[in-house]
């Protein structure tokens, strides 16, 4: 959608209405305002009162520099140069093609109806797979991990849990030690395979009762809470849906308007299979 250069962008800024009030600089009478920066800074997700005061004598220096520079140019007789004319025109080419896009992009809107429908028909694109929250204690010998195996056993819910932090605490050699052990929620392929199998097999609120070896060293992995496999809310998707079907349609909308630009066009070219071109 964004068929245009820098240059194409700088000067189809320009056309920016000036605000008096918000004129940052002259440059012999030539205004540099507000609204043309932001404009400028629009593509980098920027606005200029929010930027930095020495960030923002940087962009005006420069664009004082680019105007001294246009005025240059011009004064050398630029205007008049062949390089400058066929340059021209092949950004009034680009510039049209731009507006034009933006305006047919705006016109291209999806209903929520529509994005729902798509939902509903493939629900199996926002599946969730299960999810375990899970801590582990990593200890360098399985003789280490079965000790302590042996102070959680009999321990159950909120005692287990406290105990296990404690141990993680004092013994795990992880960088999660530090948190209890804690790895947060994750889903399959996210661990090594030991780690994940033995993670996975296990309920909510239990721990392993077998050391469980990896390249790490000998794990002791016990399960805070588990997240059934599900399918992401409708509400929760809509936007990213809406964004898929709006591109799409644009893009059909922009196949179409060149198959019948072709239709009544003479077209030769000793390139081009135009019989065969997509």
């Amino acid at each position: 959608m964004r068929i245009i250069t820098k240059i194409a962008l700088a000067s189809a800024l320009a056309l920016s209405t000036i605000n008096a009030s918000d004129v940052l600089a002259t440059v012999n009478g030539v205004a540099i305002n507000k609204d043309y920066v932001n404009n400028v800074l629009k593509a980098q997700g920027k606005e200029f009162d929010k930027l930095p005061k020495e960030k923002q004598k940087e962009i005006v220096n420069k664009l004082i520099e680019r105007e001294l520079l246009a005025e240059t140019a011009k004064k050398a007789g630029i205007e008049k140069d062949s390089e400058y004319k066929k340059a021209l025109e092949n950004f009034k080419k680009d510039l049209l093609i731009r507006v034009w896009m933006d305006k047919l992009y705006k016109r291209t809107l999806i209903s929520d109806s529509e994005a729902n429908d798509y939902y509903q028909k493939h629900k199996d694109q926002f599946k969730i797979p299960e999810k375990i929250h899970a801590r582990h204690i990593l200890v360098k010998t399985e003789d280490e991990a079965k000790k302590i195996i042996e102070q959680l056993k009999g321990l159950k819910g909120q005692e287990l849990k406290e105990k296990f932090v404690e141990l993680a605490k004092k013994k795990s050699t992880g960088p999660s030690g530090s948190k209890g052990g804690d790895l947060g929620y994750f889903s399959k392929g996210q661990m090594v395979k030991p780690f994940e199998d033995a993670a996975f097999a296990l309920k909510k609120g239990t721990i392993t009762t077998k050391p469980v070896k990896t390249q790490f060293g000998y794990h002791v992995i016990y399960v805070e809470d588990i997240k059934p496999a599900s399918v992401a809310d409708f509400k929760d998707v809509k936007q990213s849906i809406i964004a898929k079907l709006r591109q799409e349609a644009f893009a059909k909308k922009i196949k179409e308007a060149i198959n019948n630009a072709k239709k009544d066009a003479k077209i030769e070219s000793t390139v081009v299979d135009l019989n065969n071109s997509k």
